[in-house]
């Protein structure tokens, strides 16, 4: 996986368009900020968007092919009663101040599996510059323009790909001649989207140093070993967090086995001898992985993290959205989340409230376009208090499919 080292202002998504993909009929999240709370009923959706992202980074990590089938292909990943492709659709800054880019991605079922229906990158060069596709792509056939300032008098290349099914990002970005093609590339790439499994952190995988922690936080013990290894005083500013956090807790040691395989065990402040993973709380466990994840020394470019309540006490999710906000100075972030405590500590402006409509479909409103939701977190109103009042007038789990009233009836 790349490690971009980069210091400067990360890329940051703005806008996230999705069509016919599950519960996302037709969807589009403006003005997205780099943290992003998703709240919703069961059902509303919040996991289906979470998806979008983790579907984009296995196609450019595994392929097409590979994130299309698990998902069971058009079958199930396309909106019931719906035939037209599936459509993502980004639109981007690399950096701070930088013109905008859109990258648009649409997929429909071939007769031998999916294929790439339509692909292209557009930007627009200065305040009056036209919209320029610098790449453009329909079933593996399409031009691009190289260089690192690509423009409308530039010359167009035709680069067929092998297969209709492959991502020409993916294709074109692994070459230097498409600088613009390769940071997208390498943005996607590097996103983490997290399903961490409490029980996969207590796993003895073999022993040897590991940069990022995997989606399912199974090789949590390497990752404290490489952090130990190379960058001891992050490590210990991690363990000095999770102090505060865990009482009595002292240390975690990740130790090699005479087998090849790494041993993590926590050791409390009192007793000589440290216990092994397997029989430490799953909170403790939880709040290790998500700090070494959020206090990576390279952080991920996009960390997706879902539902982080689980498993946590109430009082610390306060701190790990922090934690989460102070994170973005180096990344972008998107969390879902059930918990008022968690909302407690996010702004109006950074929360979509998910629903689905009468049809079935998922429809989305930020927090502070809601009539009065403002106003109340002006007279020292919380937003986690009038999620649980009802102040939202949606994304209700008591009023059918969680809608605005007016829209379910009560059950």
């Amino acid at each position: 996986m790349p490690r971009s080292g980069n210091k400067l202002s990360p890329p940051r998504i703005e806008q996230l368009r999705v069509e016919n993909y599950r519960a996302l009929r037709a969807i589009e999240l403006k003005e997205i900020t780099p943290l992003t709370v998703l709240l919703g009923a069961n059902g509303s959706g919040k996991s289906t968007i979470f998806d979008v992202f983790n579907f984009l980074s296995e196609c450019f990590q595994f392929g097409l092919r590979h994130a299309w089938d698990r998902r069971g292909r058009a079958k199930e990943l396309r909106t019931r009663g719906q035939q037209g492709p599936i459509l993502i659709e980004l639109k981007y800054r690399e950096r701070a101040g930088q013109p905008m880019i859109t990258y648009h991605l649409a997929i429909k079922e071939g007769p031998r599996g999916p294929v790439i229906a339509e692909e292209w990158l557009q930007w627009r060069r200065g305040v009056r510059g036209k919209p320029f596709r610098f790449l453009d792509y329909k079933e593996g056939k399409g031009r691009a323009v190289s260089g690192e300032q690509p423009d409308e008098e530039d010359q167009r290349k035709e680069i067929p790909l092998k297969s209709p099914d492959l991502i020409a990002v993916n294709a074109l970005g692994q070459f230097s001649d498409h600088p613009r093609v390769a940071a997208l590339r390498e943005f996607i790439t590097d996103w983490y989207v997290s399903y961490l499994a409490i029980e996969d952190t207590r796993s003895q995988p073999e022993a040897g140093p590991q940069e990022r922690l995997s989606k399912t936080g199974d090789n949590l013990s390497n990752v404290i070993q490489y952090l130990r290894e190379t960058h001891p005083v992050r490590l210990e500013q991690i363990f000095q967090i999770l102090r505060r956090r865990v009482p009595r807790l002292e240390k975690v040691l990740a130790d090699a086995m005479p087998d090849g395989r790494l041993l993590l065990q926590i050791k409390d402040a009192p007793f000589e001898e440290p216990i092994l993973a397997r029989f430490a709380s799953d909170g403790t466990l939880k709040m290790l992985a998500y700090l070494a994840v959020l206090h990576d020394p390279e952080p991920p470019q996009f960390i997706g993290i879902e539902e982080p309540e689980n498993f946590l006490h109430p009082r610390l999710l306060p701190e790990l959205a922090e934690e989460c906000r102070a994170a973005t100075e180096h990344t972008q972030l998107l969390v879902t989340t059930h918990s008022p405590f968690f909302l407690n500590a996010a702004k109006s402006k950074e929360v979509r409230v998910l629903y689905r409509n009468e049809q079935g479909y998922t429809n989305a409103v930020r927090a502070s376009d809601i009539e009065g939701v403002d106003a109340f977190i002006s007279e020292g109103a919380s937003l986690g208090q009038l999620w649980l009042e009802g102040r939202f007038g949606m994304g209700d789990p008591l009023v059918n499919s969680g809608a605005p009233q007016g829209q379910g009836r009560r059950r």
